[in-house]
């Protein structure tokens, strides 16, 4: 039998989305849409003189797999280079689109596994790591000059 695609920690990340406070002078900030469905997450973020995030702003617009995948990215992401994050974004779009089959190595992403099939919720579930992984090279190019 398939896991739902909706459960209960599904819904618990959805509703605690971390960091949603927007930063008011951000060093860089990146708005990623899903076409699909219209979830947006914007991300802004600040990095430290080794280019490691040092504060993070989000708008989380998306449904609940969005939202959740966004509250697993914002868990993690403080203190992570721009290189990390593109890791973990590059994993995560491999992961879902069958081009890997170990789960990503970020706390958290297996609970997206009933997700797998459903090829038209894989945009929203990879928005906030293609955003701060963005915001993230866009700030560190900004300190390394």
């Amino acid at each position: 039998m398939n896991a739902p695609l909706y459960n209960t920690e599904i819904l618990r990340l959805a509703a605690s989305v971390p960091h949603q406070q927007r930063i008011a002078a951000p060093m860089a900030s990146v708005e990623k849409r899903s076409p699909v469905c219209g979830s947006r997450v914007t991300v802004d973020v600040d990095v430290d003189d080794s280019g490691r995030v040092s504060a993070i702003g989000m708008l989380v617009r998306a449904c609940a797999l969005g939202q959740a995948s966004a509250s697993l990215m914002g868990a993690e992401a403080l203190g992570k280079t721009a290189g990390e994050l593109a890791l973990a974004r590059d994993q995560l779009a491999q992961w879902l689109g069958g081009e890997r089959s170990a789960v990503p190595d970020w706390p958290g992403l297996e609970i997206f596994t009933p997700a797998l099939p459903h090829s038209a919720r894989h945009p929203s579930i990879r928005l906030g790591f293609e955003a701060i992984a963005e915001a993230a090279a866009l700030a560190a190019a900004k300190v390394t000059g």
